[in-house]
């Protein structure tokens, strides 16, 4: 691990997004709330959570940080995408994007594990960082993102 003792304490940020692209119809049925195992979104949105909140459990050599927030968005894009969106937030010593990357991660597969009854065809696409801040390196925004 990366001895992070000697780094001063700030806010940190960090918002990681995924696509989830459906076959024609299925983002309909499951964002109607017909999915055949339940509320997905609302599984998902604690899935994110918890897989944010347990990054250390996950990702060897991870610093455990206490979260002070873990916020979870849906919104659809086009007819058959939906975007997610993790931002996490701590006061500490190093950031959190492994956080808010491993919660929208395991957001979109809770997604897919819920919605693949209706059709295996759907794809989990571009986990990528789309903004963090604090700690030494500041803002940082990835390219084409708002």
């Amino acid at each position: 691990m990366v001895d992070v003792g000697s780094k001063p304490v700030t806010r940190r940020e960090a918002e990681a997004r995924a696509l989830i692209v459906f076959p024609r119809g299925a983002r309909a049925i499951l964002l109607a709330g017909r999915g055949p195992k339940g509320p997905v979104l609302e599984v998902a949105r604690t899935a994110a959570i918890l897989a944010a909140k347990r990054t250390s459990d996950i990702v060897p050599l991870c610093h455990s940080l206490p979260l002070d927030a873990v916020t979870v968005l849906f919104e659809p894009k086009g007819r058959d995408v939906l975007e997610i969106r993790v931002r996490a937030a701590c006061t500490g010593r190093t950031g959190v994007e492994m956080e808010a990357l491993v919660g929208v991660t395991v957001a979109a597969l809770t997604v897919y594990d819920m919605s693949k009854a209706i059709d295996h065809g759907i794809r989990i696409e571009r986990i990528e960082l789309v903004e963090k801040l604090g700690g030494r390196s500041g803002h940082w925004r990835a390219k084409g993102t708002k």
